[in-house]
Order: structure tokens, then C-alpha cells, then sequence
């Protein structure tokens, strides 16, 4: 990741039309202190600048979020359905695996892997005794950046509202949004 330098942000603003007090209300900083960095007089803390960034992305209208990249229609099974179930629903859908739900909460996931490790005749044990930990979950307005660090390490990611989920983001839906 490129750090903008201070011209990089005077720039950014001026070509958007924004006032450095418009800005500064939008991140959630002062004035005084976006012209101290926009002057080279300050040198912001990472946070400070993300928060700076982001108030530019949304003035833009480039920032991508969770909500713009998930499947609103989650494939999933329940902790007491049976592998067997799980494992229809698999092939079925053409996925290698789903999220496991109770009561529209995220509570594990099962894949084929987790079927084979699993062992021989365990077709009929609750998907409970087989899955693995649940993917991650963020919340609808989580960034496009904060998405992909998470699907770097996880096959897929959870969006919830309240706790309950409301969509799923797998990396093809990322680069079905990006391309």
C-alpha cells in the first residue's frame, strides 16, 4: 500500500471540490489539522490518514463494501442436519463448501475436506460433529480492502446484521466485482 503524500491529498480534495472543514467533518478530524498535514507541517498517524482516505473514497463514490459484493441467498446447512444432507447440498449447488447456521447465526462450516478427514461412515452424523470453525463475518459496510486481507486466509466471509447473516462473499464474487 502507497502512503498519499500531503500533495497527494491537497490534490485529491481540491479536485473533488471539497474544503479542507468539508473534509475534515467527513473523517472525523479537525480542520486545523488537515491543513497542518496537507502543509507537510504534521505527519498524521495511520489511523488518522485511513480515516482521511476514506472520507476522499466516499466523496468519490469509489469505496466498494461488503454489502455491494455479497450473495444475498446463502447456501447453508444446520449444525443437526446430516453430513449426507450437507454433502448433497454440496454437489448439488457445485460448492466445496458451505457455511453451517443456527437460526440464521453463524456457528461453523463443513467442507469436502472436512468429509474425508472425518473418516469412513460418517454420512449419518450431525454436521455438528464433522465442521470446522465458522468464516468471518463482517458487517455490511465493511471496505473492499478489509474483504479481500480476509479472503487472503479464509475460502469465504460472512456479512451480518445484528448477528444474523444476511449475505456470504467468496473470492469469486471479489473478482466478479473487480473485473
Amino acid at each position: 500500500m502507497e502512503l498519499p503524500t500531503p500533495q497527494d491529498l491537497r490534490e485529491r480534495r481540491n479536485a473533488l471540490g471539497l474544503t479542507q472543514s468539508s473534509l475534515a467533518e467527513a473523517a472525523g478530524v479537525s480542520q486545523p489539522l488537515i491543513a497542518r498535514i496537507e502543509g507537510g507541517d504534521v505527519d498524521p498517524r495511520l489511523s488518522t490518514l485511513r480515516r482521511i482516505v476514506n472520507a476522499l473514497d466516499e466523496a468519490e463514490g469509489d469505496v466498494v463494501r461488503a454489502a455491494d459484493l455479497m450473495n444475498e441467498t446463502v447456501i447453508a446447512v444446520a449444525p443437526d442436519d446430516s453430513v449426507r444432507e450437507a454433502v448433497d447440498r454440496m454437489e448439488r449447488e457445485a460448492y466445496s463448501q458451505l457455511p453451517v447456521l443456527q437460526n440464521g447465526i453463524p456457528v461453523g462450516s463443513i467442507s469436502q475436506s472436512d468429509v474425508i478427514h472425518a473418516g469412513d461412515d460418517v454420512s449419518e452424523l450431525p454436521v455438528s460433529e464433522v465442521m470446522s470453525e465458522s468464516f468471518p463475518t463482517v458487517a455490511r459496510d465493511a471496505t473492499v480492502d478489509e474483504v479481500r486481507n480476509l479472503l487472503d486466509h479464509y475460502k469465504a466471509i460472512m456479512v451480518t446484521s445484528g448477528g444474523e447473516t444476511i449475505g456470504i462473499i467468496t473470492e469469486a464474487d471479489l473478482a466478479a466485482q473487480l473485473s
